[in-house]
């Protein structure tokens, strides 16, 4: 299917969905036998491996990776607030800012994945702010705010940002719990590494115990039995429940854990069923700097194995060798691999995967952010400097992209913020929710590596099927890149049998002052596209076709939004009476903001959009106060606009424009158009009131817009873009439609003068103060300014950001405002 887009100035582009962009400046990092890679035993270099790798080149090249990340102010908010939010989107391989798509779409779920809250985000460069207005109407519960665009709404939902926040409602009750009331309920779940347990084979098993309903690790202790009985090994987790034992499974079938938990829980759970034939993987760290890679088989034969290790899509490692006694080994210089997630596949003979295992490799290079307040401590409503710099992990300085948020810490929160480095470079490769991700990359030590090789057992995950790459399909993305602006789609079918009607042009356009008109003609399976640049805020549409030619069709405007969703359940919502002072707080300040700053709450910024029509400056221009005013519009015609001869015939009424290139008239009615939408009957429009419109617009010669080609362009404008009580045919849809979000302003109140820090008005802010748009200069340097408030607690200032070239970074401090003794 093929879609052809209208862009500003009569230009058209084609979105060929087999193929639709090409990305350059990627270099496949490929070597067979040796790539910071040995084997223990005879590496050969084969035909048919370079063939998978090729394949899974090219899946990557047609299923392009783009990664997008939301830095929310605050992870806990009260119905009544306002959630801020700064879009970072980037490419999957580099984290390079990505000015691909111009859309991001962002919702608030509740615990049933039904969308309470949903926008389009303007995104420029890769960034892209926006915020939420909390209704008292919602439910207290956690729920998830998700981001994603058009492009990543072709792949899972598992690929689309998560974050879940908690949301209380004072003003409903909240059922708090005391200690006893909230009783810990537990699950474990077991990883085999590299995939299975197979009989005979030495495996090492990882497992993760949880707390349902906190959704966090816990500790307990177990033993693993046999068929018999018999106990084949005990364990115990390190960090956040995570760990891992080894055994040899001796017979097939099925091996049973007895885990004991807090309070004398006890349960029952099965590991993976054990199979009788395959192969096994281990990783494990042989010396410094070394990587042992190891594959056994119980395959008695020699068989040729192949390894193949990729990082975001990018060819790491490439070898073969020979299974030889049923193993074989590999060592890989862990300076190889790029920073972050390396999946590592093992193939047989055959090229079918039988074992994969993940392995992280810490980034060496990072965005560093300095943060200086001159000191600990302020006191109420003290005015706050805040000096950033950014820097590489060198020390040199390097300018970034960075939003700011502070906030108080009050303990409502479920869970942890999500930071920018831990998502692009640890979460966003992982399957399933990782607690306390930030903490990964601060800790070091054998206990911090050890956690973190559970980690990769725990949640591996791909991007793609192995499937995906060795039985490729045709590729059919439904979901192209949104390059120049919000991609409205709709569907035209026939009005009887409610079939796809193809081949259908059809026209959208939203009634203004500045003209937004669009046009596009219905696919096979009756699909318009319609490219809505500078699409800003809420406003009535009207779709049709030319009812002169087509008048036997109905329409119907598209979900924009993505209607799929992961699996994963949010922690249980849990209060206990220990937060009723925070609560409390929270409930005076959602008050006090909308009682007393209410004007403030709600000013927006202009979106700088283009005020010149679609069809850009036209070539002759009326405003009609300046002549003298008729009161039939054929009279306004004739008199003041020599670049339109009327005509009447048999049919009525016509339109024929100067085509003054040519100096001649055009034989065919032109574009005639009401505030933006196409009146295709120039007898309705002759019928008009003239003493309604403020101006006529006339473009003399061929006029192109896409595939649109008009004989000339006539355009009227009421005086309040509203159509002025023109009768539109009753086939049209008319429909509210909301457009990109128009941007808000934070607001906080200032206290530089003596007479604004004695106001009796009270100040009880959460949010302190948010920046989405705080960028420091190439010597890496920012200032930030920012009052206290009026509550006496530990505060947070945390500063997250991108440079140019997709190095991420975050930083986080405290800060107490204490009152006067």
């Amino acid at each position: 299917m093929e879609h052809t887009q209208p862009l500003p100035g009569g230009r058209s582009k084609k979105n060929c969905f087999s193929n639709p962009f090409k990305i350059t400046g990627y270099k496949l990092l490929l070597s067979l036998g040796l790539l910071g890679l040995s084997a223990s035993q005879g590496i050969a270099q084969t035909q048919s491996f370079p063939s998978l790798v090729t394949e899974f080149q090219e899946h990557g090249r047609k299923a392009f990776q783009e990664k997008i990340f939301l830095h929310l102010d605050r992870p806990a908010y009260a119905a009544g607030e306002t959630i801020w939010f700064k879009v970072y989107n980037v490419e999957g391989m580099r984290h390079q800012p990505l000015d691909l798509g111009k859309v991001a779409y962002v919702e608030v779920l509740d615990g049933a994945h039904k969308p309470v809250l949903q926008g389009k985000i303007a995104l420029r460069e890769g960034a892209g702010s926006g915020s939420f207005v909390l209704p008292v109407t919602l439910e207290a519960g956690n729920y998830t705010v998700r981001a994603y665009t058009n492009w990543l709404k072709n792949f899972s939902p598992a690929f689309y940002f998560r974050q879940p926040v908690t949301i209380i409602n004072t003003f409903q009750p909240l059922g708090l719990k005391t200690a006893a009331d909230t009783a810990a309920s537990y699950a474990i779940q077991f990883f085999p590494e590299g995939g299975n347990l197979v009989q005979g084979l030495p495996g090492k098993v990882a497992f993760k115990a949880t707390n349902s309903k906190t959704g966090k690790g816990t500790a307990c202790q177990g033993e693993v039995l046999d068929q018999g009985g018999n106990v084949v090994a005990s364990f115990q987790p390190g960090k956040l429940g995570m760990g891992n034992f080894s055994f040899t499974p001796s017979d097939a079938g099925e091996y049973t854990a007895v885990v004991r938990f807090a309070g004398g829980k006890t349960i029952r759970q099965k590991l993976p069923q054990v199979q009788e034939q395959g192969y096994t993987l281990r990783v494990e760290e042989s010396r410094l700097g070394q990587l042992q890679i190891t594959a056994q088989s119980t395959q008695p034969e020699a068989e040729q194995l192949y390894l193949l290790g990729h990082t975001r899509g990018t060819v790491a490692v490439a070898a073969t060798a020979t299974l030889q006694n049923g193993k074989v080994s590999f060592s890989v210089v862990k300076d190889s691999l790029a920073a972050g997630i390396t999946h590592f596949t093992l193939f047989n003979g055959q090229q079918k995967p039988v074992a994969e295992r993940l392995f992280f490799s810490r980034p060496t290079k990072g965005l560093e952010i300095e943060t200086a307040l001159g000191k600990n401590q302020f006191g109420p409503r003290e005015k706050v400097t805040l000096d950033l710099l950014t820097k590489t992990s060198s020390g040199k300085p390097t300018e970034a992209n960075l939003s700011l948020a502070v906030f108080r810490n009050d303990h409502l929160q479920a869970t942890d913020p999500a930071d920018i480095k831990a998502y692009l470079y640890l979460t966003s490769d992982l399957k399933g929710t990782v607690e306390n991700p930030a903490a990964y990359f601060t800790e070091n030590g054998p206990q911090a590596e050890e956690a973190l090789d559970n980690l990769m057992l725990t949640h591996g995950w791909s991007r793609f099927t192995w499937d995906e790459v060795l039985n490729p399909k045709a590729a059919t993305y439904a979901f192209v890149p949104e390059f120049g602006g919000h991609l409205i789609r709709g569907k035209v079918t026939h009005s009887v049998t409610g079939s796809p009607a193809k081949d259908i042009r059809t026209y959208l356009a939203a009634p203004g002052r500045n003209v937004r008109f669009y046009s596009s003609i219905s696919a096979q399976d009756g699909s318009v596209l319609f490219e809505a640049k500078d699409f800003f805020g809420p406003k009535e549409v009207v779709v049709q076709t030319n009812w002169l030619k087509d008048s036997t069709y109905h329409f119907q405007l598209l979900n924009p939004f993505s209607e799929k969703y992961t699996k994963n359940n949010l922690p249980v919502f849990d209060l206990g009476e220990n937060l009723k002072e925070a609560i409390l707080l929270r409930h005076h300040d959602v008050q006090a903001q909308n009682i007393y700053f209410e004007r403030n709450l709600n000013r927006f910024r202009a979106p700088g959009i283009d005020s010149i029509s679609f069809y850009g400056k036209p070539d002759q221009q009326f405003l009609l106060d300046d002549f003298t005013r008729f009161k039939v519009l054929e009279e306004v015609m004739r008199e003041y606009v020599p670049g339109v001869m009327v005509r009447k015939r048999r049919d009525g009424f016509h339109f024929l424009v100067m085509d003054l290139p040519n100096d001649r008239f055009f034989q065919e009615d032109p574009l005639v158009l009401l505030d933006g939408v196409p009146v295709f009957d120039i007898d309705q429009i002759m019928a008009f009131d003239p003493l309604k419109i403020r101006k006529l617009e006339v473009m003399t010669g061929k006029y192109y817009n896409g595939s649109l080609v008009s004989s000339g362009v006539v355009s009227y404008t009421t005086y309040k873009g509203d159509l002025a009580g023109f009768p539109l045919d009753t086939r049209a849809l008319l429909q509210e439609y909301e457009g990109l979000q128009l941007q808000r302003e934070f607001y906080a109140p200032t206290y530089d003068t003596e007479e604004q820090k004695l106001s009796r008005l009270p100040d009880w802010r959460n949010l302190l103060y948010w920046s989405p748009d705080l960028t420091t200069d190439a010597t890496g340097k920012a200032t930030a300014h920012f009052y206290t408030g009026d509550q006496a607690c530990t505060y947070t200032v945390m500063v997250q950001g991108l440079t140019p070239s997709g190095l991420p970074g975050s930083k986080v401090v405290t800060f107490e405002v204490k009152k006067p003794l």
